[in-house]
């Protein structure tokens, strides 16, 4: 059975940092998409970034580009996801999510993976 259980959320001030972590049991990843959702209040669930094809693809969403890192300790089977200079917007629950079946879907699809952990809050303060 995978689970994936997600920590590092929290209250910060704008322009602060967060490491968000998801840690994997009863999982290893094998190079199908394992990354990072969030969704706010009243919004659609969105893809913020992923890994997938080994360890040397790294995808994210343009509203986080330069300012969030995703990467992953396959030892631990532990994902992660540093968010530096956050902005208010950037508020929402955080969720891990994992692929283990090729789905033909695009890593920012909620469709493209079948295991999710239960989200961590992050809320950034202006």
């Amino acid at each position: 059975q995978v689970q994936l259980v997600e920590s590092g959320g929290g209250s910060v001030q704008a322009g602060g940092s967060l490491r968000l972590s998801c840690k994997a049991t009863g999982y290893t990843y094998t190079g199908y998409y394992w990354g990072w959702f969030r969704q706010a209040p009243g919004k659609e669930r969105e893809g913020v970034a992923a890994i997938y094809n080994g360890p040397g693809t790294f995808s994210y969403a343009d509203s986080v580009k330069g300012r969030f890192t995703i990467s992953s300790d396959i030892a631990k089977n532990t994902l992660y996801l540093q968010m530096n200079s956050l902005k208010p917007e950037d508020t929402a629950m955080y969720y891990c999510a994992a692929q283990t079946v090729a789905r033909g879907a695009y890593w920012y699809t909620s469709g493209a993976y079948n295991y999710w952990g239960q989200g961590t809050q992050v809320t950034v303060s202006s």
